[in-house]
Order: C-alpha cells, then structure tokens, then sequence
C-alpha cells in the first residue's frame, strides 16, 4: 500500500484544485494547513524559512489562488485582518476572543445546517453562512479573575 507524503498530498490537491504546483503555492499551503487561523503576515513568517526573499504581495497573491481554488478558506472577524485556514467543506463558524483576537472553530450550531435556512432569503439561494461569536478565551478569563 502506497502512502502519500504530505508534500505529495498538497500537491495532488493543487493539481486536483486546476493549479500549477510552485514552491510558493506549496510553501503557503503547508503554511496554513493545520496551523488555525493565520493572517498574510503570519503566513509569510512561516514561508520564508522555505523561501527566503518571498514578498508579502506574493503571499497575498497566492493566498488569493487557494482561497479562489477552494484550498483555503477567508474568514474576515470585524477589526481584524483576513484570516485563513485549511478547514474548508463544512459550514462551521469561528470564536474570536475580544481581548486577545485568538480564533477557534465553532461546528455548525445545531448538527445539521439549518443556519442555512433564514427566515426570510430575500430571493437568494443561501449556500454559505457566516456565524461568529465573541466573547473571552479561556486563557482571557484566567488573567481577568487572577
């Protein structure tokens, strides 16, 4: 039985994905790829060990590419930059602590996705909800009663 190495996943998924393998597109998939929720900084951070010289615009640009490819998905919590993760397919929604900004992934409220079903569409055909919910982290609630 034949077990394929990450590397060799991340780039069966971009060939799967329609995209040409680079070592740009693998370096941020790797990245990103089971690291939570990460800003373009954060991602460049992690690239430059592999490749040194990589320009911020150049990880926004492929960011962009897994995102359209539907590798990565955006997340935008309000007074925060876009963050992206790995975790796409599924309709589950985010925690953002208001002191610290940290973000977890929340499943979908209620099993299956009835927050896809609003009370009142407007006409569109709902394929995506958005839900997040803020409050204090565990770490957050510590300090605040210590």
């Amino acid at each position: 039985m034949h077990t394929e190495t990450p590397r060799g996943d991340a780039e069966a998924r971009l060939r799967d994905a329609g995209l040409k393998v680079t070592a740009p597109r693998l370096a941020v998939l790797d990245a990103v790829s089971d690291h939570g929720h990460l800003d373009a900084e954060a991602v460049l951070a992690r690239v430059t060990g592999t490749l040194p010289g990589t320009s911020l615009q150049s990880v926004y640009n492929v960011l962009g590419a897994l995102t359209d490819a539907g590798l990565l998905r955006r997340i935008e919590p309000a007074a925060s930059p876009a963050l992206y993760e790995s975790r796409t397919g599924d309709n589950h929604h985010h925690v953002v602590c208001t002191n610290c900004r940290a973000v977890a992934d929340v499943d979908c409220v209620a099993g299956e996705p009835p927050c896809l079903a609003p009370s009142d569409a407007a006409g569109f055909a709902i394929h995506t909800a958005e839900v997040t919910f803020w409050g204090l982290c565990a770490d957050c609630q510590r300090e605040a009663a210590g």
